[in-house]
């Protein structure tokens, strides 16, 4: 495994013993090493919002969704496709707020190309903060983003570093540069969330095909010593910080290279990484994406296989779940409101189904007999307005009545919802004086300059 970083390879072969190979990049970990390094790892932690009804358990038997992360385009059905900027940045961060189904934000929804890069972590996760009021992540691109990340939560929660320490409150995605590298800026993410005992994802981003051997065995092997090497570190740096294995295997088109998800090799993917996470007892995130260009049948389906898999898989985080498009280059409004009702129907489905002696309705079948109906029970009455879940979407009206209607289909439906959540939407009440000591935190880190650019 190559770390691009001499401080990374420095920490790792004067705390743990690990050789370092004389061009002074490769890493290499024996296999006891790796075993032993990483059972200090938690299974389980919590990640704490600045509204401590928004916390969020990871392990267990808990899943959290969050939305889609790093698009770099949006769109909805009004204005077309276009590039990311703040105000669509801005909308979809308040149209996912409205969304039950979604618990966190693990990325920007969309990438506000219109604020240069030197201040944009300032500004996007000024508005993550007070537009909305879920867990957030901060890019490991660079130090000094994950040093103001840290600070600007601190802030939110009006916390202590004391306190910070020994609650969650951000979290990083560390992507290996597939195949086997570690570049300097994720490994100074990594540094700087687990030393405050902050959370790193480590994703390896293995397309089969591409970045991993074409075969699904292969692909997944890559995955796992780069993911292992990963974990291995924020263990050297601080044994005991909170990680969360990270699955991103699928496969690309192997007539045109693109990426591809949702597919059965995907699945497969997601499931036996789930397998692997169980075996090491560290929390696992997984992903719900697609590869669709529009709102249609393959957007629906190829998610819901997504989520099948990382669900069935075990998933304790499930990211890119809510909005994400284009294989990841386009977030859609219309796809978060697609994705919020998928979501409600895998919770739903995951809820443990009650057999109380009420339930069973033992009295209600005796009472109807053979032959009767259940519409009019006072078993049914109590119930009927709760009893299923109810989607978003779905016109389970019969023909002739949808074909009185005017025949609306479920695009049109999608678009009308995302109007009327939009409506809905509220700003969460975060203290005035903490709302003005993060603008001016904002400010004074512009006024330094931000950070250093070339451009």
């Amino acid at each position: 495994m190559d770390f691009n970083d001499p401080e990374s390879r420095q920490l790792l072969e004067a705390t743990s013993g690990v050789k370092v190979e004389k061009e002074g990049k490769r890493v290499r970990f024996d296999p006891e090493f790796v075993e032993e390094t990483i059972k200090t790892a938690p299974p389980e932690f919590t990640l704490h919002a600045w509204n401590p009804e928004r916390n969020l358990r990871m392990g267990e038997n808990k899943v959290a969704f969050g939305s889609v992360g790093s698009a770099p385009n949006v769109s909805d059905e009004a204005g077309g496709r276009r590039t990311g900027n703040r105000e669509d940045f801005q909308n979809l961060i308040r149209l996912g707020h409205t969304i039950n189904t979604m618990h966190l934000w693990p990325g920007y929804p969309v990438e506000p190309i219109d604020i240069h890069p030197s201040v944009r972590h300032l500004d996007t996760l000024y508005d993550l903060l007070t537009l909305s009021d879920r867990f957030i992540h901060a890019y490991s691109l660079g130090r000094q983003r994950n040093v103001d990340g840290i600070d600007m939560v601190k802030i939110a929660r009006q916390v202590d570093e004391e306190t910070l320490q020994r609650e969650p409150s951000i979290m990083s995605v560390i992507n290996a540069n597939s195949p086997l590298v570690y570049d300097t800026p994720m490994l100074q993410g990594i540094i700087e969330f687990s030393s405050r005992n902050q959370v790193i994802c480590i994703t390896p981003f293995t397309l089969a095909g591409a970045m991993a051997p074409v075969t699904v065995a292969g692909a997944i092997s890559q995955h796992n010593a780069e993911a292992l090497a990963g974990i291995v570190f924020t263990q050297v740096v601080r044994p005991g910080s909170p990680v969360i294995y990270g699955g991103f295997t699928s496969n690309v088109d192997m007539q045109s290279g693109a990426p591809a998800f949702g597919t059965p090799e995907y699945i497969q993917t997601a499931m036996i990484t789930g397998q692997l996470t169980r075996r090491y007892k560290i929390p696992y995130r997984s992903s719900g994406v697609n590869a669709a260009n529009a709102i249609d049948a393959q957007a629906a389906y190829e998610s819901v296989f997504s989520l099948w898999g990382a669900v069935m898989g075990g998933a304790h985080m499930v990211m890119h779940a809510i909005g994400w498009m284009e294989g990841g280059l386009r977030a859609s409004y219309e796809k978060m409101v697609l994705d919020a009702d998928l979501c409600g129907m895998v919770q739903t489905y995951l809820e443990p189904i009650d057999f109380s002696s009420d339930a069973l309705a033992m009295d209600a079948i005796r009472d109807v007999g053979p032959g009767g109906h259940f519409f009019g029970t006072q078993h049914t009455l109590d119930r009927f307005r709760t009893a299923f879940y109810r989607p978003l979407i779905s016109d389970w009206r019969n023909y002739e009545a949808w074909e009185e209607a005017g025949k609306p289909e479920s695009k049109e439906r999608i678009v009308e919802l995302v109007g009327e959540l939009m409506a809905t939407y509220e700003e969460p009440p975060m203290d005035p004086a903490v709302k003005e000591e993060l603008a001016e935190f904002v400010e004074r880190r512009k006024a330094e300059g931000g950070l250093p650019t070339d451009f």
